[in-house]
């Protein structure tokens, strides 16, 4: 009886638990401290030839140049108003920040990075997606009467804007199609997406959300040709059919989405929102969304980067009280398995 009753214990103890709890989607690897830096993070870019993460440190008045080799800031760039999108363009090394503030398009080359040029737009210029076969920059900028919102076609060979589009309300994040020639354009205050034509560069289409409104941040997924569109009345992930428009699928998501990122290595989406949280979804086969748990990171912390090349996300921590502002490094199952 004895025996029997070790036995059924180890039994019971090797058994898996029905209320085993899955891997994190993500888990913390490293975080950068910023000193000095102040305030809430908009946008990022990265140089991953020489290890460089930029971030928009919008409550700074500054993009901090990060060396992510020594995990420390080679350069703040200042003079800033309220930079918002980045885009860093390798085959010149050039980076362009949209600064909603001074309402225009600046470019830093060089090394250190210097100011090469600034282009007027208007008021919140915001996030910019790059084509790399035609070289143009499209830049969302503008929201009121005085300031129409449109979004700007930049030929960054020139540097300058060659056409405008006009759209409904200020316009939010933009992804690209680049072998369907497409860019994405979520225009918030209208509950639209605007879809723009690369070879004829005019709107091809408008999908209207029904889901959910004010929809802010944008990822797309060109193996199942689907748009993930981040929502915050309510709090919503929503996949749209990236051919027609079509809602497939919705999850419920945080308050507050400013950020969204497709890993195509677990076909997972992560939302960033600024209560604090990151989302994470596994996509199934019939275009489902499934939610794998939440990572709570700050108050505040709305945007990050996710890196395919490195198989990391970076969150912008906000400074709090005395504490600097910092970046946190999350790395995937991707990147633990190599480990």
């Amino acid at each position: 009886m004895k025996k029997f009753a070790v036995s059924l214990a180890l039994i019971l103890l090797c058994a898996p638990s029905s209320n085993a709890q899955p891997k994190p989607a993500l888990t913390l690897q490293q975080t950068i401290p910023l000193p000095g830096v102040t305030g809430k993070f908009d946008h990022f870019a990265v140089d991953t030839d020489r290890g460089l993460l930029f971030a928009a440190a919008t409550g700074n008045h500054s993009v901090e140049v990060i060396d992510l080799k020594t995990s420390s800031v080679r350069q703040s760039i200042t003079g800033l108003g309220k930079p918002h999108g980045l885009a860093w363009i390798a085959s010149t090394g050039s980076l362009y920040v949209a600064d909603g503030a001074l309402g225009e398009l600046r470019v830093y080359n060089g090394t250190p990075l210097a100011l090469a040029g600034k282009l007027k737009l208007s008021d919140d210029a915001d996030d910019m997606v790059y084509d790399e076969a035609s070289h143009l920059l499209f830049v969302g900028h503008g929201g009121d009467a005085a300031n129409p919102p449109k979004i700007a076609m930049v030929d960054t060979v020139r540097f300058s804007v060659v056409a405008s589009l006009s759209v409904a309300t200020h316009p939010e994040a933009l992804e690209i199609d680049p072998r369907g020639r497409r860019v994405f354009a979520n225009i918030a205050e209208s509950n639209d997406v605007a879809v723009i034509d690369l070879a004829t560069r005019n709107l091809a289409a408008h999908w209207k959300l029904t889901k959910a409104a004010d929809n802010v941040p944008l990822a797309y997924d060109g193996e199942r040709q689907l748009l993930y569109v981040g929502c915050r009345t309510p709090g919503t992930l929503i996949a749209l059919d990236a051919v027609t428009g079509k809602e497939e699928a919705s999850a419920p998501a945080a308050e507050g989405a400013d950020d969204l990122f497709y890993d195509a290595a677990l076909r997972r989406v992560y939302l960033i929102s600024g209560a604090g949280e990151v989302d994470s979804y596994q996509v199934g086969e019939d275009k489902s969304l499934h939610p794998l748990g939440i990572l709570t990171t700050a108050a505040g912390a709305k945007t990050a980067l996710f890196v395919p090349a490195q198989n990391l996300l970076y969150v912008g921590i906000p400074s709090a009280g005395p504490e600097p502002a910092q970046i946190r490094v999350y790395a995937t199952e991707t990147t633990r398995e190599k480990q």
